[in-house]
């Protein structure tokens, strides 16, 4: 009876995974718990539809220009934050990004702040700012604390005030 028991609920586990279009080679699985019922196994594809995939991480360019808190807010209605950046090929992978998008360098906010206090640059996803692009913080003014990037002729990161109103880009975790 047990071995039964067993060769069935194998079985229907098998249907249902088989059912799904993303169950397809190469997808990673994770296990979904739904209550009351027994394991299912769920595939995990790269990305949500719209958002961009780079080495462990979701990029989403969100076009509406808005200050960088609500930007923040925003990205985090999505699960996400607003983006870090921890290397050039990182950087250089989110120009293209918004490039291929908008056709254009626009200057665009990412998830880098020191209005905490000045000069120390924290990302909002709470992840180490262990990378800086080309370009300066000057805090011109006592006024910049938050950062953009695609700024000057270089396309710089540049800090920026943070009641300025720019498009952002969202990053996730896959």
């Amino acid at each position: 009876m047990l071995a039964v028991t067993v060769l069935v609920c194998s079985m229907m586990a098998l249907s249902e995974a088989a059912a799904r279009p993303e169950a397809e080679a190469g997808n990673v699985i994770a296990p979904v718990i739904q209550e009351g019922k027994s394991p299912v196994v769920q595939r995990l594809t790269s990305c949500p539809s719209g958002w961009t995939g780079y080495k462990g991480s979701c990029f989403h360019y969100i076009p509406t220009a808005m200050t960088w808190a609500r930007a923040e807010k925003n990205c985090q209605s999505m699960g996400a934050n607003l983006a870090s950046v921890h290397s050039a090929e990182e950087y250089h992978e989110l120009q293209r990004m918004i490039v291929s998008i908008t056709h254009a360098y626009r200057e665009t906010w990412i998830g880098g702040s020191d209005a905490q206090e000045e000069g120390v640059w924290l990302w909002s996803d709470g992840s180490s700012f262990n990378y800086r692009h080309c370009g300066g913080f000057d805090n011109w003014g006592g006024k910049q604390h938050c950062l953009q990037m695609n700024y000057g002729g270089q396309k710089c990161w540049d800090d920026c005030q943070c009641s300025y109103k720019r498009p952002f880009v969202c990053a996730k975790k896959i």
